[in-house]
């Protein structure tokens, strides 16, 4: 049966929504698309480092949403302490008797630690994380665009679940609104390139890839790129999930020029940018200039960053993040939401 034409469903239980403070920015903003205040909350951090969260409301018997950004240049906190506080709002969430607890996190911590990627004394902390949340007292993380589908595996379904939210449906038509000027989506590897398929499906481009050969004893180290596919005289689009310190899209801007490639946009779910990416990112640019050629970078609002250079936009997601929440709490369907092209 059509969406449009099922019955009106009645919601779990009253929506509530909460954030820690690191994530406040991003959860007012689906505070506001979905006209519902954000309760009242304080999060206390100790001189020794302890830190601990209050509600100041009643959200007994609530379907209760907890924000929380792990990646912020507004403070000095570190993904581990972000992820903590997310740990105590949670729990006191589950202590404070809501009946729901949904923890929302568009960027997943430890998403890249998915596996011992060939050595056997380490951890596997994407799972680890997913432990923790539910014994916290999670019953379902939202978050988007995760890096690796299968950490949806990692949460015991008894317990909780992945709500991971795909943007593609909703980005390229942001893209195609931006004047972007596509003759070819390249993904920077492998791994990556059904997601750059669906890129160039929806603009209608060629598609190339980079075979990407990292050092794996040393963090955010690419040694060399290979491209497959033909770039020469084209406009790029080159689309990836993360970036960190951006050490992949120096290699690949470079690989591609390498080959004649003509302007080049680069685009990411998740700008993390941690240093020396806008270093990195900024010389692009630079070189661009000199060269006469086009370089922008393109992130979403998973990861805010202040004062930004005018080669860096901004695609906001709050507005997605709304409708999913919406659904989830009135039993309706979240495909439904991410295909609807907006």
């Amino acid at each position: 049966m059509p969406e449009s034409s099922t019955p009106p469903r009645h919601p779990r239980a009253p929506i509530a929504l909460m954030t820690c403070e690191s994530g406040r920015p991003f959860a007012e903003g689906v505070a506001n698309t979905l006209g519902v205040p954000l309760v009242p909350s304080k999060e206390i951090w100790f001189a020794c480092g302890e830190g601990k969260l209050e509600i100041e409301a009643n959200v007994r018997g609530h379907d209760l949403y907890v924000f929380q950004t792990m990646v912020s240049g507004q403070d000095q906190r570190t993904v581990y302490d972000r992820f903590i506080m997310l740990l105590h709002a949670v729990e006191a969430a589950a202590l404070a008797d809501a009946q729901y607890i949904t923890a929302v996190t568009p960027y997943y911590p430890g998403a890249r630690q998915d596996k011992r990627k060939g050595r056997t004394r380490e951890g596997i902390s994407a799972s680890l994380f997913a432990r923790m949340l539910q014994s916290a007292g999670a019953d379902r993380v939202v978050t988007v665009e995760i890096h690796n589908d299968a950490i949806a595996g990692m949460f015991n379904p008894s317990q909780a679940h992945l709500e991971n939210i795909f943007l593609t449906r909703q980005f390229v038509p942001w893209l195609k609104n931006q004047g972007l000027d596509v003759n070819v989506v390249v993904s920077p590897d492998v791994g990556y390139l059904e997601n750059a398929r669906l890129y160039a499906e929806e603009l209608s481009a060629d598609l190339a890839a980079l075979s990407k050969e990292r050092d794996y004893s040393q963090p955010n180290t690419v040694f060399r790129s290979t491209l497959i596919g033909d770039v020469a005289g084209k406009n790029v689009l080159l689309v990836d999930d993360i970036i960190d310190t951006a050490g992949s899209v120096v290699a690949a801007v470079e690989s591609l020029k390498e080959q004649a490639a003509k302007n080049i946009t680069v685009a990411c779910v998740h700008p993390v940018f941690s240093d020396p990416a806008w270093s990195r990112l900024e010389a692009l640019y630079e070189r661009s200039v000199r060269e006469g050629w086009q370089f922008q970078v393109i992130g979403t609002s998973s990861i805010t960053h202040q004062q930004t250079p005018t080669w860096y936009a901004e695609f906001r997601i709050e507005r997605l993040v709304a409708a999913v929440l919406e659904k989830i709490n009135s039993r309706g369907s979240v495909t439904g939401v991410q295909n609807h092209q907006g």
